[in-house]
């Protein structure tokens, strides 16, 4: 298989929109009309819940970290799994399935990074349930995390420098995804993380 099939391929597995599928096959909703109309896991539990939650969050961490682990197995360069991983984000970020509207690629991101630095991933993680815990807003936690990976790359893995640059690239994408709730954050008005299946919640 040629790289740019891997690459397509990636995108193609990244753009599998769980989330929409989950609420249209779940529930008979377009996940797109409802709460935040975002097509990522926050939007999914608060309009429909953990039950349908946890399994679209795990859905949309494999498609980051299945491309990653695939593509590590079949080749000694690192830079074309990190170039496969951001693939599947940029798939789940910018869906063809559901007209290049998906999530905020937090989920997916943390796939690719699970197959590459799984131990900064860790860290990363630590920051977004403390920030969580602190704020309330699941979208500040996200941003936080993000930007809080490079640096924990660099620590935990100083020779790495190609996931390095993945890690800064991935936090200025998510930075660029979440645009609309640093406004709201500056603002005054996101909201915070809860479930409310009839609220306009934003996530």
């Amino acid at each position: 298989m040629t790289t740019a099939l891997w690459i397509v391929g990636a995108y193609l597995v990244g753009a599998i929109p769980a989330s929409f599928l989950a609420a249209r096959l779940g529930a008979g909703l377009d996940l797109r009309e409802h709460g935040s109309k975002n097509l990522g896991a926050t939007n999914v539990y608060r309009v429909l819940g953990w039950r349908f939650a946890i399994p679209v969050a795990l859905f949309d961490v494999s498609k980051g970290l299945g491309p990653v682990a695939l593509a590590r197995s079949q080749f000694d360069q690192l830079w074309l799994p990190v170039v496969i991983g951001l693939s599947a984000v940029i798939g789940h970020v910018f869906s063809v399935f559901v007209r290049f509207k998906g999530g905020k690629g937090v989920a997916t991101a943390s796939g690719v990074v699970l197959g590459l630095a799984p131990l900064a991933l860790l860290g990363a993680a630590g920051v977004w349930g403390v920030t969580l815990t602190l704020s309330g807003f699941v979208s500040l936690s996200s941003m936080v995390a993000a930007l809080s990976f490079p640096l924990l790359v660099w620590l935990i893995y100083p020779t790495a420098d190609t996931t390095l640059l993945l890690g800064v690239g991935l936090a200025l994408f998510i930075l660029f995804t979440h645009r609309s709730n640093i406004r709201r954050l500056i603002d005054g008005t996101e909201n915070r993380f809860s479930r409310s299946a009839t609220s306009a919640g934003r996530a």
